[in-house]
């Protein structure tokens, strides 16, 4: 089994893993002006999408563009999803360089589409495959591959602590080689309660304060955790852009989430913005938190709330993901003041991080790899993917990190 490594490898972005030259896991986009590509656009027999995230599955339209119909394997949720992802991408970049496909691409993915639950193995490209839960978002997936010699085990992104969304993974099936995100090596997350708690006060604080609360976040997964956690706080919430979209869909994927009652309840306690005639405006007076895309202030109505915010310093831009170096989001947190809709602007408000990874953390991470230390692994995902690596081999892994453009044989 040959594994050839068109992007994620040694970097957080455009995940591409191909097997064989048939088998392709996941082709995503690594965001920035321009978005990146995987580095070749392959023509396989079969395509697994781990899950909904545009570093994972934000190209995969693409792969239909010439006149190949590879079918493409993956759970309910991440097909919505990825779905959902590529509508965004045709609205915002659609007829431009910036968008790798068309909307007839996307169109003939709803056609190759096939779906499947967590632990019922599948045939693809001529090879089993069986998804596991990642415990990352609804959906998400570990793929096992298996080719009757090797038994090939690509993590996709995966958390082992449980969320307000969805629990942790406890999937750890046999495999020979791991392929592993390590996306967070280094790092240690405080506990998620503790985060939640600190969230909750500094929220409850600047609203008892007559101050608003903007919460820029992630649609897929970090919207819907932050709407389960206002709701277990009653902390009087709006919701806006693509998220309200992905809110409703998760809501028919019960099967998929940790609790769907109180998914629902959240759901219905929370008011959604329509964008109407000023509308996002008088929602900046009033004391109450507004859950936003894009989390990163790289677009999305958090290019209105936050400059309406920014001159108050009662109020508060509480970022809750992780900010890719040279987006308008890290800018903030850095400097306290960011680019918005080409000028740069002060912001008085307080701006706060807040870490509701959905990734395990280093010490998550080698718990999971504590079941595999007789299988080869390799480390990929991840901003330091080699110290890593070079970590594992001194506590006695047979570990390595790939770079782009590298083929591993088996």
């Amino acid at each position: 089994m040959d594994v050839r490594f068109l992007g994620g490898a040694r970097e957080v972005g455009r995940s591409a893993i191909l097997v064989d030259d048939s088998l392709l896991l996941d082709f995503g986009l690594l965001t920035g002006t321009p978005m990146q590509t995987p580095v070749d656009t392959p023509d396989p027999d079969a395509v697994v999408v781990s899950h909904g995230h545009l570093d994972h599955a934000g190209a995969v339209p693409a792969l239909l563009s010439g006149k190949a119909r590879p079918p493409v394997h993956w759970t309910p949720p991440t097909r919505e999803l990825a779905l959902t992802l590529a509508r965004d991408t045709l609205k915002l970049h659609g007829g431009t360089l910036q968008c790798p496909f068309t909307e007839t691409d996307v169109q003939r993915l709803t056609q190759v589409s096939e779906t499947h639950g967590y632990r019922e193995p599948f045939e693809a490209a001529g090879y089993e495959v069986t998804l596991f839960d990642a415990g990352h978002i609804p959906g998400s997936a570990h793929v096992l591959i298996d080719d009757g010699e090797t038994r090939f085990l690509y993590t996709g992104d995966f958390h082992v602590d449980s969320q307000r969304l969805v629990p942790g993974t406890t999937a750890r099936p046999d495999a020979d080689v791991v392929l592993c995100e390590s996306t967070y090596y280094g790092v240690e997350h405080d506990p998620r309660a503790e985060v939640e708690r600190r969230f909750v006060e500094r929220v409850e604080e600047t609203l008892w304060e007559g101050g608003t609360v903007v919460v820029p976040a992630f649609a897929i997964g970090r919207t819907q955790e932050m709407l389960l956690v206002c709701d277990a706080h009653d902390v009087p919430c709006y919701v806006d852009g693509m998220g309200k979209d992905v809110t409703r869909m998760l809501g028919h994927h019960p099967g998929f989430v940790r609790d769907a009652d109180a998914l629902q309840r959240a759901t219905s306690h929370a008011r959604f913005v329509t964008g109407r005639d000023g509308q996002r405006k008088r929602i900046c007076e009033q004391k109450a938190a507004i859950v936003t895309t894009s989390g990163m202030l790289s677009g999305g109505p958090a290019m209105t709330y936050v400059p309406e915010v920014a001159p108050n310093p009662t109020n508060l831009v509480a970022m809750t993901g992780y900010q890719v170096e040279g987006t308008p989001g890290r800018e903030l947190l850095e400097t306290g003041s960011a680019e918005f809709d080409g000028r740069r602007l002060p912001v008085s408000a307080r701006v706060e991080q807040y870490d509701f990874s959905a990734h395990a953390d280093e010490a998550g991470v080698r718990e999971f790899l504590d079941a595999y230390r007789d299988s080869e692994v390799l480390v990929n995902h991840g901003d330091d993917c080699e110290r890593f690596a070079a970590d594992l081999r001194d506590d006695g892994y047979d570990a390595s990190a790939p770079a782009v453009g590298d083929v591993v044989s088996l």
